[in-house]
């Protein structure tokens, strides 16, 4: 009986090994996706800083654009 309960406890512990590393492996994924993640964000967020700055830029050129034009249309 003893070498039963030794045999079933070490297949349970082999089990439980192979579960282990599969969580670690698992774990190391999502460490490695939300890195990642983390990086594609930043690089998103700069991006649209980078967007909006440009979008302010066009918008004060047009707005420059319409005042001369109303301007020559006043003066002549």
């Amino acid at each position: 009986m003893s070498d039963d309960l030794e045999k079933t406890f070490s297949q349970e512990l082999s089990r439980l090994e192979r579960r282990i590393d599969e969580l670690v492996a698992v774990t190391t994924q999502l460490k490695d996706e939300n890195r990642s993640l983390k990086q594609r964000q930043d690089t998103l967020i700069a991006d649209r800083a980078t967007m909006l700055q440009k979008n302010e830029q066009v918008r004060a050129r047009v707005e420059a654009m319409v005042g001369r034009l109303k301007a020559m249309e006043h003066g002549s």
